[in-house]
């Protein structure tokens, strides 16, 4: 939370430059994403994989979006192996308005899906699979800007929940971007909630 405290002041605060590009709500991405579980029983566990995300503007402030996020471990024991197996797409329409000359105020509503299977191989018992999933409501407000003309920032904070099947709790997220062209750039996030955290690296084109 300090973290996100700290972007959005600077965001707010920060002399930006007036040649900026101006901030593209259409793109697509995709990288390398872990999420982390601060779990001192199971060492706390990572899991890590990709995801896909993009986003289309379909008036000058409403954007849709959407995303997929997967990840996979394996352990391996004395009589057998386990596999986990984290899915989570994601769909939502968000909505900006200027907040200043170069940064938007956000906010958003999706729905998250959150899809786990554990699949065990043991030479007493064979094979088998579980799986469990969840449906969320994630709702978050914030800012979004470019302290440069080739960088970007955003911060988001928010509340998720699931209802009786998952207790609702307070969502954030920090990320930036590093622009080569004005179409592409290198970006970065960290979104997190309760004792769980996911990173993530990417490629993004704007348009």
């Amino acid at each position: 939370m300090r973290k996100i405290l700290i972007v959005a002041a600077l965001l707010a605060a920060a002399p930006f430059s007036a040649s900026a590009d101006a901030l593209s709500y259409t793109y697509v991405e995709g990288g390398w994403t872990q999420v982390k579980t601060d779990d001192d029983v199971f060492n706390d566990p990572k899991v890590d994989g990709g995801y896909v995300r993009g986003s289309i503007a379909l008036a000058e402030q409403v954007h849709v979006f959407g995303g997929w996020n997967y990840g996979s471990k394996s352990y391996d024991y004395d009589y057998g192996s386990m596999k986990l197996k984290l899915n989570q797409p994601e769909l939502g329409i968000g909505y900006h308005m200027p907040f200043s000359d170069r940064v938007d105020y956000t906010a958003d509503i999706a729905w998250v899906r959150q899809q786990a299977e554990i699949t065990v191989k043991d030479v007493d018992y064979g094979r088998f699979s579980v799986k469990d999933h969840t449906n969320l409501v994630r709702a978050t407000m914030g800012l979004r800007g470019k302290p440069s003309r080739m960088t970007e920032a955003w911060i988001k904070a928010g509340y998720m929940d699931g209802g009786n099947e998952f207790k609702g709790t307070w969502v954030g997220t920090v990320g930036g971007q590093i622009n080569f062209t004005r179409t592409w750039g290198l970006v970065g996030e960290i979104s997190g909630y309760r004792d769980v955290t996911q990173y993530s690296a990417g490629v993004r084109a704007s348009f």
